[in-house]
C-alpha cells in the first residue's frame, strides 16, 4: 500500500481523500529540514503547501518517493530539477487560487481607495476622524493591469463590473484576447501614464523583476495607487517608499514583500500603505479546493500511474509513457527554443508530425510543445494548463500528421506565427531516444541542446567564428558543442553553442558587438 506524508497544514479533505482511496497517510507538520530528511525515506508521496522546503538535501534522502504534490501553484519551495533527476513527479494545482487572488486584489484596491484599514484603526481608538479620511471613487477610474494571464483577466472582469476602465500591459496578450476581455491593450509606458490604479499580476521573470522602480514610477500619473498581490520582487521597495513620501504615489496595497515572512520592512508604519501577510490564496474555498485536488492527483498517480498537472512529466497513461517519453523531451525542447527566441504575442502555432511520430497519440506531445513555448513567459505552466492558457489567449493551434517520413524517419516541426514574424524549428530523434534540432528558420543544423546555450544569428562572413571564439575565450567561457548552419554562402547564418554555465551580461554584450552579428540570445534548457 502506498504511503503519503502531508507535511504542511492543509484542509482535512486531503487526508480524507487519501484514506478513501486506500492510501496510508501521516500528517506531520512543522518539521525542521533535518527532521523531514530523517523520515522522508519511508514515503511514496509528499504533499506540501509552501512551508516545507523540498530541496536537494530532502530529495536525496527520499529513496521511495515517487511524487511531490503542491497544494497551490507556486513551486519555489520544490527543487524540480533534483526531483526530475531522481524520477520524482512534481505536481501542482495551477488554477485553484486564481479567483481568490483576484478577489483579494479587488479588495485591496477598494480598501486603498477609501482608506478603510486606517479609518478602522482610528475609529477603534475612539477618534472619529471623519474629515481625515477623504477617499476617492473607483467608478470611471482607469486601472492598469500588468500581466493579463489567468488572475489578471479575472481581476479585469471584476473591475469592469465595478464600472472601471481597464487597460492591460502584457507582451503576449493578443489584440483578439484583449477584445474578448473587454480591455484596451497598451504598452507599459502608456499604462503607467494613464492609470489611476496599477495592479500587478505577472510572474517573477528577468523581464518583470523590479518592474516598479524609480525609472518607471516617474512615468506614472501623480497620485496613482499601486496594488501588488503577485510577487514581492516586482517592486523596488526603497523606490516605492520614496514615491509614497513625496506623494507621487498616493498609496500602496501589498500582499507580498521582497522577503517573507516579513518581521521588518522599510514600508512598515507608513500611513498610506496597506499590508497583508500573503493572503492572496487564503480563503476556505481555495484551500479546500487545492487540498482535495492535489490528493486526488497524487492518489491517481500512485494507484494507476495516471499523471495530471505535472510540472516535469507529460500527462499520459502508464501504457503510453515509455514510448512517448523521448518525444516528450524533444517536443518540449522545440517549444522552449521558440518561446525563448520569440518576443511578441503568439497568434498561431502549427505542429507537424511526420513519419513514426505520426502514429502516436500526439495530443500529449502538443501539450509538451505548448508547455515549452509558454513556460518562459509565465509561471505555473504545465502540460495540462498550457493548452488552456493558449486557448484563453486566442492562440490558434493546428496539428498536422503525415506518415511520409521525408529525410528523417521521424520529425516534429514547429511553426510559430506572431504579430511580427513567423519562426520554424524542427527536430528528430537519433538512436530512437536522443533529441536533436535539425532546422531553424529554414536553415539546416545538427544540434543537441544542453542546459546553457547561446543562439546567434549572423551574416555568413569570414572571421566571425574566430572572433566569437576569442570573445568567449577571453571571458573564460568554455564551449561544449558548436553547431553551425547557413542559408547560402554569404547569407543568413545561425550558430547554436553549448557553454558551461550561464553567460554574464557583459559577455552577451561583447558578442552582440561583433561585426556581422544580428542577434544573440542566451537560452536555458
Amino acid at each position: 500500500m502506498p504511503k503519503v506524508l502531508i507535511s504542511d497544514t492543509m484542509s482535512p479533505l486531503a487526508e480524507n481523500c487519501f484514506r478513501a482511496r486506500g492510501i496510508e497517510v501521516d500528517v506531520i507538520t512543522g518539521q525542521s529540514p533535518e527532521e523531514l530528511a530523517a523520515i522522508i525515506g519511508d514515503y511514496d508521496g509528499l504533499a506540501v503547501r509552501s512551508a516545507t522546503k523540498a530541496k536537494g538535501d530532502i530529495i536525496a534522502k527520499a529513496g521511495k518517493l515517487k511524487v511531490i504534490g503542491r497544494a497551490g501553484i507556486g513551486v519555489d519551495n520544490i527543487d524540480i530539477a533534483a526531483a526530475t533527476e531522481k524520477g520524482i513527479v512534481v505536481m501542482n494545482t495551477p488554477f485553484g487560487n486564481s479567483v481568490t487572488t483576484a478577489e483579494h486584489a479587488i479588495s485591496m484596491m477598494l480598501a486603498l481607495a477609501r482608506d478603510i484599514p486606517q479609518a478602522n484603526a482610528s475609529t477603534h481608538a475612539g477618534k472619529w476622524e471623519k474629515s481625515r479620511f477623504m477617499g476617492i471613487e473607483i467608478t470611471g477610474k482607469t486601472v492598469g493591469v500588468i500581466g493579463c494571464g489567468n488572475i489578471g483577466s479575472i481581476f479585469a472582469d471584476r473591475a469592469i463590473g465595478l464600472k472601471m476602465k481597464v487597460i492591460g500591459y502584457d507582451p503576449y496578450l493578443t489584440p483578439e484576447r484583449a477584445q474578448d476581455l473587454g480591455i484596451e491593450k497598451v504598452d507599459l509606458d502608456d499604462l503607467l501614464g494613464r492609470a489611476d490604479f496599477i495592479t500587478l499580476h505577472t510572474p517573477m521573470t528577468d523581464a518583470t523583476k523590479n518592474i516598479i522602480r524609480a525609472e518607471n514610477i516617474t512615468k506614472m500619473k501623480d497620485g496613482v495607487r499601486l496594488i501588488n498581490c503577485a510577487r514581492g520582487g516586482l517592486v523596488v521597495e526603497a523606490d516605492l517608499k520614496a514615491a509614497l513620501e513625496s506623494g507621487k504615489i498616493a498609496g500602496a496595497a501589498l500582499d507580498v514583500l521582497s522577503n517573507e515572512p516579513a518581521t521588518e520592512n522599510i514600508l512598515f508604519g507608513m500611513e498610506n500603505v496597506i499590508l497583508t501577510p500573503h493572503l492572496g490564496a487564503a480563503t476556505t474555498e481555495a484551500q479546500e479546493k487545492v487540498a482535495e485536488q492535489v490528493a486526488e492527483q497524487m492518489a491517481d498517480y500512485l494507484l494507476t500511474g495516471a499523471v495530471t498537472n505535472a510540472l516535469n512529466m507529460a500527462s499520459v497513461s502508464a501504457e503510453e509513457a515509455p514510448r512517448l517519453m523521448p518525444y516528450m523531451k524533444l517536443a518540449e525542447q522545440l517549444g522552449s527554443f521558440a518561446g525563448q527566441a520569440t518576443q511578441t504575442a503568439y497568434q498561431e502555432i502549427t505542429i507537424e508530425y511526420e513519419g513514426d511520430v505520426s502514429e502516436l497519440n500526439v495530443k500529449p506531445l502538443t501539450a509538451a510543445v505548448l508547455q515549452g513555448l509558454l513556460a518562459p513567459l509565465m509561471e505555473g505552466v504545465n502540460m495540462v494548463s498550457a493548452p488552456v492558457i493558449a486557448k484563453q489567449r486566442n492562440i490558434k493551434i493546428s496539428e498536422v500528421t503525415s506518415q511520409n517520413s521525408g529525410a528523417y524517419h521521424t520529425l516534429i516541426k514547429l511553426t510559430v506565427r506572431t504579430e511580427s514574424q513567423t519562426r520554424t524549428v524542427s527536430g528528430t530523434l537519433f538512436k530512437g531516444t536522443e533529441p536533436r534540432l535539425v532546422e531553424i528558420k529554414g536553415i539546416a543544423i545538427d544540434a543537441n541542446l544542453g542546459p546553457n546555450m547561446l543562439y546567434i544569428t549572423n551574416r555568413d562572413k569570414p572571421g566571425f567564428i574566430g572572433n566569437l571564439g576569442t570573445v568567449l575565450g577571453d571571458a573564460g567561457v568554455n564551449i561544449a558543442t558548436f553547431s553551425l548552419g547557413r542559408a547560402s554562402e554569404g547569407g543568413d547564418a545561425i550558430a547554436l553553442i553549448e557553454i558551461d554555465g550561464t553567460p554574464a551580461k557583459e559577455v552577451i554584450d561583447r558578442v552582440c558587438g561583433l561585426e556581422h552579428v544580428v542577434m544573440v540570445k542566451a537560452m536555458r534548457f
